[in-house]
């Protein structure tokens, strides 16, 4: 006898109302379990954090070569496949500043250590003292290191076996300052050299290891007191002031060049730091600029701002496309030293197209004449450029205190 099998009716686990697609209308609860495999658990992390799935495929390629194409789908209500505005935006542009950011520590590297890149693969360890350009500029280096190897030292209780490797580290700093004296003044200088290395000298304090004159006007700085802000407020600035003296002193007036290095690193490493929350400014700024310039377009404010975090998205995909290009570019130097200039031409172009392309997006959303929007085309330009400078700005000084 034959027999019919009648689909199993599903029911939501947490209201028991009978299930009618992936999700309970009437809880919301999803007809799936999050008790899952670990790669599904990390496709479903990507998907809610990123949307990297299918829709990426359906959002890039417009969003690089039709201008306006994704603002007006949105606007439209054709928005299930694509990537959405805010999210697309974010996302590339914590990737751009990621991007920018290594070649950034890239450069600084190079301009910090020159001789260290012009001898990369050279046996021989670099002096430390390479940097130095007098001998009291030895010496204080000298002391400096002196006196980590000895809180070190304090602070390692006689463990067996770090106590020799600490000697021997201070032998190896006193020979490369006799080694760097020797160089700076000739023979007669390694009898200072030995004088100023026996060992007799006393470990410096954080007071008494800089003979700059100056530091102590540097690292001096008066207690910000501003009557409408609440205590904690005003210390929080005062100690942001004080570590931004500290830097800027450091990092171009340090006769150390480690140390010059290292606040630069830390200066840059800042600023990359606090660029995606200034972008996030931006975005409200911007799309204000927008409904100024398009008042009577009686266009709501939330429509600029998708026109905004689109314009956004395509110069962070731009931007990130000549940085390619560029490092491209270097690395087929060596081999293909030909190749420079069709890249060249590439990256022109690509920055050619991200002014076309903005135009264009303006023209196609407020379906303006050209005359008119070459004019406000220009105006936004303008008014942008100077609002991007003075965040830009702000976000350097945040930056260098950090």
């Amino acid at each position: 006898m034959d027999q019919l099998d009648h689909a199993s009716v599903v029911h939501c686990a947490n209201c028991g109302t009978v299930m009618e697609g992936e999700f309970c209308h009437h809880c919301g609860q999803s007809v799936h379990s999050v008790l899952k495999p670990v790669h599904h658990m990390l496709e479903d992390g990507l998907d809610m954090f990123l949307h990297v799935d299918g829709r990426i495929l359906h959002t890039l390629p417009p969003l690089v070569t039709r201008p306006g194409f994704l603002t007006l789908e949105y606007f439209a209500g054709r928005r299930q496949r694509y990537v959405a505005p805010f999210r697309l935006m974010f996302v590339l542009c914590l990737l751009s500043f990621f991007a920018f950011h290594l070649v950034a520590d890239r450069l600084l590297d190079h301009a910090g250590n020159p001789a260290v890149a012009g001898k990369r693969g050279h046996q021989d360890t670099p002096n430390p003292f390479a940097a130095d350009a007098t001998a009291a500029d030895v010496r204080r280096h000298l002391d400096r290191e002196l006196a980590s190897l000895h809180t070190a030292q304090a602070s390692t209780g006689g463990i067996p076996g770090v106590d020799q490797g600490l000697e021997v580290a201070e032998r190896r700093l006193r020979g490369s300052a006799d080694k760097r004296l020797v160089e700076l003044k000739g023979g007669s200088a390694a009898g200072a050299a030995s004088s100023s290395s026996t060992g007799t000298t006393p470990v410096p304090n954080r007071s008494q290891s800089s003979a700059d004159p100056d530091e102590a006007e540097w690292d001096r700085v008066e207690p910000v007191h501003i009557a409408w802000l609440p205590e904690f407020a005003n210390a929080r600035l005062t100690e942001f002031t004080r570590h931004l003296k500290l830097n800027l002193k450091t990092a171009f007036h340090s006769r150390d060049a480690s140390e010059r290095q290292e606040a630069r690193e830390r200066m840059v490493a800042g600023f990359f730091s606090v660029l995606p929350q200034s972008m996030l400014v931006m975005i409200p700024l911007f799309a204000l600029l927008l409904k100024v310039f398009y008042l009577f377009r009686r266009r709501l404010y939330m429509e600029h701002v998708i026109v905004a975090l689109h314009s956004h998205a395509f110069l962070f995909v731009a931007l990130l496309l000549v940085l390619m290009v560029g490092m491209l570019s270097t690395w087929l130097h060596p081999v293909a030293p030909w190749m420079a200039y069709p890249l060249g031409v590439v990256r022109f172009a690509l920055i050619v197209w991200m002014f076309a392309y903005l135009l264009v997006m303006q023209k196609r959303i407020y379906r303006q004449g050209w005359g008119m929007t070459l004019v406000k085309y220009w105006f936004v330009g303008w008014c942008y450029f100077w609002l991007l400078s003075t965040v830009l700005g702000v976000a350097l000084v945040l930056g260098a205190g950090h």
